[in-house]
């Protein structure tokens, strides 16, 4: 039994390694040499011949854009991203997995980034729909999404941007019964979620899974962000530990109002850290708070421990 256990293991292993082996010759086929905007040659994958690719091999086109990569071979859509973003960071990017939690003002704007950025993997979660007063606000709502729920519109919205990065939605309030079975195996969790009760459930969860979570929040036209690994103090730094779970109190959003403004800031703010934990590189807001006030246009850091950046890693 065990001889034909192996056997049916290493036929596996070799129908796989056939596969792959075609993507790459079809990848090398149909990919062609360009000129960059800055006037360098460049080796690239147009959209339409990664989704041929993909018919042919029964695979999806996150595997051709990995896979190309892989090859040294930029898919054509990424071209702007050199050589801020290397290739070998593009492949990083294209291999990752990170779950935002919310899909509203904060969470449509970081879907939309990561996913145009070129990310691999999203897992994104709302129990929510969509109804006339996140039109101002909420980047994926439109007169189309009205009552429809926001992961499955999130799945659309990514599709349609970017056919490359593979989207699971889970239509769920995050609890603590759920949330290690939705955020297991990511790299990064994203907190856009509108009440401090849901948050320190997710830091709970995110700490005991050792994920990085990168958290935001904002009111009328401030808002701020830091990132919290798990042997950090996170929230309490910001709101008021356990007593805050018991807080029946409005949520500052709830009174000030949220203007499109901010959560365009912030989710960029917020995309732009899950880019640097992934990447490794540039200085993180860990154990530090980003203040933005859009009306009186201060970005202020507010230090609470030790600071921490990858710059010497």
């Amino acid at each position: 039994m065990i001889g034909v256990k192996t056997s049916g293991v290493q036929e596996g292993a070799k129908m796989i390694n056939k596969k792959q082996k075609e993507i790459h010759r079809l990848i090398q086929v149909r990919s062609r040499k360009v000129i960059d905007p800055a006037g360098r040659v460049a080796q690239i994958l147009k959209d339409n011949n990664a989704l041929k690719i993909a018919n042919t091999c029964h695979c999806t086109v996150h595997e051709v854009y990995t896979e190309a990569l892989k090859l040294g071979i930029n898919p054509y859509r990424y071209i702007r991203n050199r050589e801020i973003i290397s290739i070998q960071e593009q492949l990083k990017l294209a291999e990752s997995r990170v779950a935002v939690i919310g899909a509203g003002g904060l969470g449509g704007q970081v879907i939309m980034l990561l996913s145009r950025v070129g990310l691999g993997h999203l897992v994104v979660i709302d129990f929510d729909i969509f109804d006339e007063t996140n039109q101002n606000r909420q980047a994926l709502c439109s007169e189309k999404s009205l009552r429809k729920s926001k992961s499955k519109v999130a799945v659309d919205v990514v599709h349609s941007i970017n056919p490359g990065v593979d989207i699971t939605a889970y239509q769920v309030r995050l609890k603590s019964s759920n949330a290690p079975e939705v955020l297991f195996g990511s790299d990064v969790v994203v907190d856009a979620l509108d009440n401090i009760h849901d948050r320190f459930t997710l830091e709970k969860t995110t700490k005991k899974l050792g994920i990085p979570l990168v958290h935001g929040a904002l009111a009328g036209f401030e808002g701020w962000m830091m990132t919290i690994f798990p042997d950090d103090s996170g929230l309490k730094r910001l709101y008021r530990g356990e007593e805050a779970k018991k807080s029946n109190a409005k949520a500052p959003e709830a009174i000030l109002g949220v203007p499109a403004l901010t959560p365009s800031i912030i989710g960029t703010l917020q995309a732009m850290e899950v880019l640097k934990i992934i990447l490794k590189r540039g200085k993180i807001f860990r154990n530090s708070m980003a203040h933005v006030d859009l009306e009186k246009g201060q970005l202020n850091e507010f230090a609470f421990e030790n600071r921490n950046s990858f710059e010497s890693s």
